[in-house]
């Protein structure tokens, strides 16, 4: 019986922590990705920075097609920043999970501790409660000893006086 209330108890301490580490891992993998797309808009500012510089055209000024080549690019970086704010979001969706979560354990705990408290209050005045009946108990059985004894000795002493009568008279 005990063994497999510790079991229980071990199991549903354990649960909580594993959900967690598979929040960590996703929030992890998801920082990961940002820091990714992160990396990759600056390699495509670089090379919009480089398309500004290219000039193709005649007396080397900027050709339309060059142009061109610079919207596209910057348009590329404006699609990466959309993407790394839509990960943002996520990521701070994750954040804000897990501190729902840690509010939540907060709460379950403290309610936890609160019952238990309200328990060991209540089993407590038991306690005093059994403490005083055992007080009373004791009194009583040393009163009804007492009074055993007297009646003892009462019924002795008639007996030896009705005794002593019987021979004074024989």
């Amino acid at each position: 019986m005990i063994r497999s209330l510790l079991l229980f108890v071990l199991l549903s301490i354990s649960l909580p922590s594993m959900a967690i580490q598979a929040d960590t891992s996703a929030y992890q993998f998801q920082r990961l990705k940002i820091n990714g797309l992160l990396a990759e808009r600056s390699a495509k500012f670089g090379q919009y920075d480089l398309s500004l510089n290219a000039r193709t055209g005649i007396f080397g000024l900027q050709t339309k097609n060059d142009l061109r080549n610079s919207n596209e690019i910057l348009r590329g970086i404006i699609l990466s920043d959309n993407n790394i704010f839509r990960e943002l979001k996520v990521l701070m969706n994750y954040k804000d999970q897990e501190v729902q979560q840690v509010q939540s354990n907060a709460s379950s705990t403290n309610k936890r501790i609160e019952a238990y408290m309200l328990t060991i209050k209540k089993l407590q005045q038991q306690n005093d409660e059994l403490k005083a009946q055992t007080a009373q108990v004791a009194e009583k059985k040393d009163t009804s000893t007492y009074l055993i004894i007297v009646l003892s000795v009462i019924i002795v002493g008639w007996g030896i006086y009705s005794l002593s009568r019987v021979r004074r008279n024989a």
